[in-house]
């Protein structure tokens, strides 16, 4: 009895491990540079992410993947895997070394995109055709430079005629068969498992925090239990000895679905779709949502528990239609109301937030789908990923997004750091869609998404004083570019916030006092 009591403490202490971000004291969000090349990403850590205040970077999967020129390069191709070599179109083994040295060294965590799930395509051919130009066979499953061969794979287990997923209900053929016919790997044979760590491993080496794990649903629980029982702590080097790597592991469970995110949740945080989906609703005022409804928003929206949760407002792929979501999804095409669900996520505590950081590129609907939702990055016409340029007023050019870069958001980032730890506080509510709450006595956010002017006195929570509006400017060693709020010495303040305002909400901080 006592020794299973030892190893049940060991188990519930490895996974309290990977559920901890791990990120600089006073630092809570990561963003994910969406197809960044290691370069760019190490000079950003080092010139906005670190003085800003973000604590870490999802990278886009480093692993050697195949190569796709019909249709021409798309971002896709990075999620079929043809080896574990670090080399693919964002970068040299040498650059991703570099690159994760370098932000690290100016604190910033860099979690790696891990897909583990699968190989690539059955029908991606045999050659060269890879990032780095390393052969392989898909139609005889022969990855030699893994080594992976056919029993390395589930064919065997997958009980469907064509070998693919039919029935999102039946969990023996979600988790043995071929997602979208990727070669799905026998995750259950101590070799694979053992391959997959020494990729993983090798990583963490190199200074790497943790790893969002792709297309989680896909694989048993127990096989992911498995591989994580094998990985190396932290580097020492960047982080406290015996430290484990954060997980995050991506779950679709909007409900209706025999596998749950929950089944998931004790070996590391999961990614909350529910989150996004249920968010745009809100801030759409689809199907007679309102602001209003947000007083018990995390866990009261029957959310996964707080401290198992990532959250975002939009990720690489349900900001194309994959994924999960559908159209009540926000994106940077909604810059207005995107920034106001911004400002909601980084303002409450439930969650470690994610922030997107994404490209443009040109839709094309037809019958509602977005024919060209497989576009990858800004490229050069042979196909590399062209570099991220900085434009005087700071965004970024050459159809690079960076939403981590607008004002607002930015903004909000740094007011989630202030208010780290604070309670939810102060709520307020005009029955409809003006909101307001604080968090503690650190900070306080107004909302006007209705369809008339806010004018009210609200309690603040924050000690007396003239606070800078991060919303609409910024504080400067000169004062404020932005609104100016004078709070009382009893916490209250009056705010005015109309509805035609670009950005109709107002938010205040203990750091952006006067």
């Amino acid at each position: 009895m006592e020794m299973k009591l030892l190893v049940l403490v060991g188990l519930f202490g490895l996974s309290l491990g990977q559920h901890d971000p791990h990120m600089q004291h006073g630092r809570t969000s990561i963003v994910h540079l969406f197809e960044w090349r290691w370069a760019d990403i190490a000079t950003e850590c080092e010139r906005y992410l670190a003085p800003k205040g973000f604590g870490g970077v999802q990278i886009s999967p480093p692993s050697e993947s195949v190569v796709v020129t019909n249709p021409w390069h798309p971002w896709w191709q990075r999620y079929q895997p043809v080896s574990y070599n670090l080399c693919s179109r964002s970068g040299t083994e040498e650059e991703l070394r570099d690159m994760i040295t370098r932000c690290n060294n100016v604190g910033v965590n860099i979690y790696v995109d891990a897909v583990i799930n699968h190989m690539c395509g059955a029908g991606a051919g045999e050659g060269h055709h890879s990032s780095c130009g390393t052969y392989f066979d898909a139609s005889k499953k022969n990855f030699p430079s893994v080594p992976f061969m056919s029993l390395d794979f589930n064919d065997g287990k997958c009980k469907t005629a064509n070998g693919e997923i039919e029935n999102y209900h039946d969990i023996f053929q979600v988790r043995d068969c071929r997602l979208v016919s990727l070669l799905d790997l026998a995750m259950e044979k101590d070799f694979v498992r053992g391959k997959v760590a020494e990729y993983m491993n090798k990583l963490i080496d190199m200074g790497v925090a943790g790893f969002r794990m792709d297309a989680c649903k896909h694989m048993w629980p127990v096989d992911l239990s498995a591989v994580y029982d094998r990985l190396h702590n932290l580097s020492t080097k960047w982080f406290s000895s015996g430290l484990k790597p954060f997980i995050y592991q991506e779950v679709i469970d909007l409900g209706g679905e025999p596998i749950k995110a929950s089944e998931y949740s004790g070996l590391g945080r999961v990614t909350e779709f529910k989150y996004s989906a249920k968010l745009g609703i809100v801030v759409r005022k689809w199907e007679n949502e309102k602001l209003c409804y947000l007083k018990n928003w995390g866990e009261g929206w029957a959310f996964m528990p707080s401290d198992k949760a990532v959250v975002f407002v939009d990720n690489h792929d349900n900001q194309r239609g994959h994924g999960a979501g559908g159209a009540s999804i926000l994106t940077f095409w909604d810059a207005r109301l995107y920034k106001m669900a911004m400002g909601i996520m980084l303002a409450h505590p439930y969650g470690v937030t994610r922030v997107m950081s994404s490209y443009r590129w040109d839709r094309n609907f037809e019958n509602g789908k977005d024919k060209n939702d497989w576009m990858g990055p800004p490229s050069h016409s042979n196909g590399s990923t062209k570099a991220v340029p900085i434009n005087p007023d700071t965004t970024c050019g050459d159809g690079w997004v960076c939403e981590h870069r607008w004002r607002q958001i930015r903004n909000m980032v740094k007011f989630r750091n202030v208010v780290d730890d604070q309670p939810f506080s102060n709520w307020w509510d005009n029955g409809n869609n003006q909101i307001a709450f604080g968090r503690g006595r650190r900070g306080f956010i107004v909302i006007n998404n209705d369809d008339r002017n806010l004018h009210e006195t609200l309690s603040t929570g924050l000690p007396g004083g003239i606070y800078c509006d991060i919303i609409s400017g910024d504080k400067l060693s000169q004062g404020c570019t932005g609104k100016q709020i004078q709070v009382d010495k009893d916490g209250r303040a009056h705010f005015n916030i109309s509805n035609w305002e670009e950005d109709p909400f107002v938010a205040i901080h203990v750091d952006a006092k006067l």
